[in-house]
């Protein structure tokens, strides 16, 4: 009896150590979160950012290490593109040579990286792994990046939006400013049949446009007379 009761007391106390191992496990998978994007569409020529952040339970210091790496379609050879530990190491040999920068900021839990002058070449995956002691364990994210060549149509779009943006306001403009004036002549041409006569405005306007030449207006005075005489005599 006493033997077979010893078996029994040693399983009850493994209980309590295997709860611990337990909770530590779930601890240690979800002290480290990453995230990435799924997939990432960028140009040639034209600089992508990928986007890669983490959250960590532990406090940042100098022993955070960041990495990234590649690996091209259809392939499952990888290689390593940049290293980050209190300074950032981009990869000086391979495809990506003089060409990743780095954009993150580790206390804002960002480590995202830059590809300059990208090509087509540059088609593949890219895995973003992040380590700050004692947060070594997590998950590691796969970012698919597609590089095209930027085509006619995408090309006439961007023209299109500058058309909207710049063009057709200012032909509105004119459009307005257009039926203002027929308006405005239409309006002359009635009060002339209708034996409209000119305000004090209109007529010091007038006489400021003609001059104050008194010896004009004297000539004209004048030979108006001389008309009315001619007219008599007859």
């Amino acid at each position: 009896m006493q033997q077979s009761g010893v078996p029994g007391s040693r399983g009850c106390a493994l209980y309590p150590l295997l709860g611990v191992l337990f909770f530590q496990g779930v601890y240690v998978v979800f002290s480290l979160e990453i995230k990435a994007d799924a997939h990432v569409r960028g140009y040639v020529g034209e600089n992508i950012k990928l986007r890669c952040t983490f959250k960590s339970s532990s406090s940042i210091t100098d022993k955070l290490t960041i990495d990234w790496t590649y690996r091209p379609p259809s392939s499952s050879r990888t290689e390593s593109i940049f290293h980050y530990q209190s300074f950032q190491y981009p990869t000086t040999a391979g495809t990506f040579r003089d060409r990743i920068s780095w954009v993150g900021d580790v206390y804002k839990g960002d480590a995202s990286i830059s590809i300059n002058n990208p090509t087509m070449k540059d088609n593949g995956t890219f895995s973003c792994a992040v380590k700050n002691p004692p947060d070594v364990h997590h998950n590691i994210p796969a970012t698919e990046l597609t590089v095209t060549e930027r085509g006619f149509g995408t090309m006439l779009s961007s023209v299109a939006l500058l058309s909207i943006l710049v063009f057709i306001p200012s032909t509105v403009v004119v459009i307005l400013l257009l039926v203002r004036m027929g308006r405005k002549s239409v309006g002359l041409k009635k009060r002339s049949k209708s034996g409209y006569k000119k305000s004090s405005i209109e007529v010091s306007d007038d006489t400021d446009q003609e001059g104050d030449d008194c010896m004009a207006k004297l000539c004209v005075r004048c030979a108006e007379c001389v008309d009315s005489d001619y007219e008599e005599t007859y």
